[in-house]
């Protein structure tokens, strides 16, 4: 059930107040003489090119075309070799490198010739194994940054790279998902470099995925590897990676510095923290350092959230159509002011402190911009932000509130959205029995058992393993991995995040909602096509909808998982713990 943060009674994590900041923070030992900044820019190329993420436009050494959807590593454990032969270790740095790639900078070397870097693909054994959700809301190691770490029991995936592939005579592709981990498999990338330290320099460091596949073919090794003992595949990765990287350019000069985070807007003089507290497991959100909780706002918040003034009308509120615990809607499509129904079933409003992109399709970037959007659809509230300006100002309860809030007091389309977005901050969702059995305070029944093992296995025909392969997207503590995916469903006119995008590579692309709650926040999918839980599982179940865009952890199974009656009804069972 969802708890108001001000009355969790978790003992485990201290209060997150609105005085917090998480700012990553690099410490490397001191060797004589400071050189000057060394910033090593991680990159992704085919033949010396960027790496295109749009279509089957590659091909592999075994002649079979593919694409990049992702490509996401980590990298630990820098050294540098010094002209003299000194080494210096930089234990602390860290890199998290997605599709578009990363800068990482080192302030602190000594001004000397350098001859080599060193990094590791994965993190070591006991940063691996420890809990995932130790680490600061922007550290590349939490899992909400990197979504590498998706099973509360297992450790960080090193390396995931997928895409789709075809052979000649294939008029639609089918998906390959390659996850590279496991503690054996942390492999060091040492490239040769000279450089004068006591110069500002910018290292372009380049990853190839062809060359990373090379000698791999999908038709014959298999689409899917999650690193098992032994598994060839995972073999051959770890044997290509080191000439699968390459220095690909050295510049001179800096980086743009990164901007200071945002003072707070328009505090009263008197704030008080809303205090937030989480249990151990879960990795800490980044809040808006503009937009500090506060018991002032998180209660204007909440009212205006039940406020049909809001509506042009006066006859709906937000709530009207996010009820409950999970502030969710019941009914398959909510109707506006005037009856009308839209097109997209309404989204659970929880753990939203964690996400970054809001609606189906992701056309908000925060929870303010969320906010003041229904308000202004002509299928939902229908109502001009000016008018609900007006309508707050005449009422004598807003206000006191409104100067409460805010130090100048003013009731703005602005106050309003931050008022909103600190309240929805505020709903939490993490007291289900999967948490108190986490913390020994229940147990799951072996059918249970059976469905979270169901989960959080992925099915390998080769391996002779089979699960329900559902963690890929809904793994982690927060049962979402918080991206946009094509997860099959029958051909609609919705474009999903295309719409957002105009990229045709997102097209059907939706938003991946949360587990949690999910026995309680009914009809599913983005149409709320599925009244039932069992009917999400028969989907997933059953061969996909073929298309350009389906995610490849579904599209490497186009036959569909085969699962049996038992195992539909152990995941039924699972999920409803959530």
């Amino acid at each position: 059930m969802i708890l108001p943060a001000i009355k969790s009674g978790y003992a485990e994590r201290a209060a997150v107040s609105f005085l917090f900041r998480w700012l990553p923070v690099l410490l490397f030992p001191s060797t004589g003489v400071q050189a000057a900044p060394l910033h090593l820019d991680f990159v992704h190329e085919i033949n010396s090119k960027p790496l295109l993420i749009d279509s089957l436009r590659y091909e592999n050494s075994r002649r079979e075309s593919l694409s990049v959807t992702r490509l996401a590593w980590l990298a630990t454990g820098f050294s540098v070799t010094l002209a003299d032969g000194e080494q210096v270790d930089l234990p602390e740095a860290v890199a998290y490198v997605a599709n578009q790639g990363t800068t990482i900078s080192f302030s602190d070397l000594p001004a000397k010739q350098l001859r080599s870097i060193t990094f590791h693909i994965g993190p070591d054994k006991e940063t691996n194994h420890a809990d995932p959700a130790r680490h600061n809301a922007n550290s590349p190691l939490n899992p909400n940054i990197n979504a590498l770490h998706w099973d509360w029991q297992g450790g960080y995936i090193f390396l995931a790279i997928e895409g789709h592939w075809r052979t000649p005579d294939q008029k639609l592709p089918d998906g390959y998902a390659y996850h590279f981990a496991r503690d054996p498999n942390r492999t060091a990338i040492t490239l040769p470099l000279d450089l004068d330290l006591r110069n500002e320099s910018r290292v372009a460091i380049a990853l190839d995925p062809l060359k990373l596949l090379d000698g791999l073919s999908f038709a014959t090794d298999g689409t899917t590897t999650h690193s098992s003992e032994g598994d060839p595949v995972s073999d051959r990765l770890k044997a290509n990676l080191a000439s699968a990287f390459r220095i690909a350019g050295i510049r001179s000069g800096g980086v743009p510095q990164p901007k200071n985070s945002p003072s707070p807007i328009d505090l009263p003089a008197n704030p008080k923290p809303f205090p937030i507290r989480l249990p151990r497991h879960i990795p800490l959100p980044a809040l808006p350092s503009d937009n500090p909780i506060i018991e002032q706002r998180v209660t204007l918040g909440d009212k205006l959230f039940h406020e049909p003034k809001l509506s042009r009308n006066n006859t709906i509120a937000c709530a009207s159509c996010h009820q409950g615990d999970a502030l969710a809607d019941s009914r398959r499509f909510s109707p506006g002011v005037d009856g009308e129904h839209g097109t997209r079933h309404s989204m659970p409003l929880f753990n939203l402190a964690w996400k970054s992109r809001f609606f189906w399709d992701g056309r908000a970037t925060s929870l303010r911009e969320q906010s003041l959007q229904p308000i202004q659809d002509h299928l939902e509230m229908d109502e001009s932000l000016e008018n609900v300006v007006a309508k707050l100002r005449a009422d004598p309860a807003y206000p006191p509130l409104f100067s409460a809030a805010f130090g100048s007091g003013t009731i703005s389309p602005q106050s309003i959205s931050l008022a909103i977005e600190n309240f929805l901050l505020t709903r939490m969702s993490f007291e289900s029995k999967l948490d108190q059995s986490l913390k020994g305070k229940a147990t799951l029944t072996p059918q249970e058992k059976r469905g979270f093992e169901l989960f959080f296995t992925e099915t390998e025909p080769r391996l002779g393993k089979r699960g329900a392969d559902c963690f890929h997207c809904h793994g982690g503590a927060h049962f979402t991995d918080h991206g946009f995916h094509n997860n099959g469903l029958a051909p609609t006119t919705d474009m999903g995040l295309e719409k957002t995008t105009g990229l045709a590579s997102d097209r059907f692309k939706f938003s991946t909602p949360s587990l949690r709650n999910i026995a309680i926040t009914a009809p599913y999918m983005h149409d709320g096509r599925f009244a039932t839980l069992e009917e999400v599982i028969d989907h997933y179940d059953a061969a996909p909808v073929l298309s350009e865009t389906l995610d490849p952890n579904l599209a490497k199974h186009r036959g569909g998982l085969g699962l049996s009656v038992d195992d539909k009804a152990a995941l039924v069972a699972f999920l409803k713990i959530l």
